[in-house]
């Protein structure tokens, strides 16, 4: 039997590099540290891997089309809030297939993310997919509201299993950014504060199947931010066993 990242024996026994997932809220910082991290550690092996879905840039392009740009994007996130909000119904089987179509994307970028492991010495990984906080925050798309009919059933179904066997495979280390939504708003305030304030609700919900999880507080300076997490990814290059446990306590 196949599985998504080869055998189970050949994923067992494949050597991989020590992964970091900085994760957080928007606003919180975690393009902008990962990228730091690695273009600072690129001469010793470090390579980057982006696992979100990109969607805001494409809402952006999509509002930016003559004429009808902006009514089609209104629509498209008013679909995919009502997909991804508790208790709803998803909007049809188009919306559904979009959405899978996402997560399918998600999982070859995952996939990439896990063969560069096996060529390189660390990888930062910007975003993390998990399945304790269902619709939104990296989580699948479908699981949150209440399919229409079988086959968006069907779609949800499969789309979980997807997550799952991701989630399975365990960073090494998880950079946690915590952040309050304040903060996060005034860094950007062109997003929905409710939305935020859900995002920074959930960030202290995530375990990613049990990761050894490291908080450090976003709204410091990015100055500060960087240092630490430099400091944490540092430890992890010198001794994968111990990823960043004493390297300073938790909440710095």
């Amino acid at each position: 039997m196949r599985f998504p990242f080869g055998t189970r024996s050949e994923t067992a026994n494949a050597p991989l590099a020590p992964l970091v997932a900085v994760i957080g809220s928007d606003g919180a910082g975690k393009t902008t540290v990962a990228a730091h991290l690695c273009s600072t550690l690129a001469g010793e092996g470090a390579v980057y891997a982006y696992l979100g879905l990109g969607t805001g840039t494409l809402g952006l392009k999509i509002q930016a089309w003559p004429l009808i740009g902006p009514a089609v994007s209104r629509r498209l996130a008013a679909k995919a809030t009502q997909a991804r909000t508790k208790g709803q119904k998803i909007p049809g089987a188009l919306t559904a297939l979009v959405i899978y179509g996402f997560s399918l994307l998600r999982l070859r970028r995952f996939k990439r993310m896990q063969a560069q492991r096996k060529a390189s010495a660390i990888v930062i990984c910007d975003r993390y997919p998990q399945v304790e906080v269902p619709g939104f925050y990296d989580g699948p798309g479908l699981n949150a509201s209440v399919p229409t009919g079988r086959f968006t059933a069907w779609l949800a179904k499969r789309e979980l299993a997807m997550y799952q066997r991701m989630v399975s495979h365990r960073p090494t280390l998880v950079i946690r950014l915590n952040i309050d939504a304040q903060t996060a708003f005034a860094r950007k305030p062109d997003h929905n504060l409710s939305l935020l304030e859900q995002k920074v609700r959930a960030t202290a919900t995530l375990r990613f199947n049990d990761a050894h999880i490291i908080d450090v507080d976003a709204s410091q300076s990015l100055e500060r931010v960087q240092a630490i997490c430099m400091q944490l990814t540092r430890q992890l290059l010198i001794n994968p066993q111990e990823p960043g446990a004493q390297a300073m306590k938790p909440g710095l």
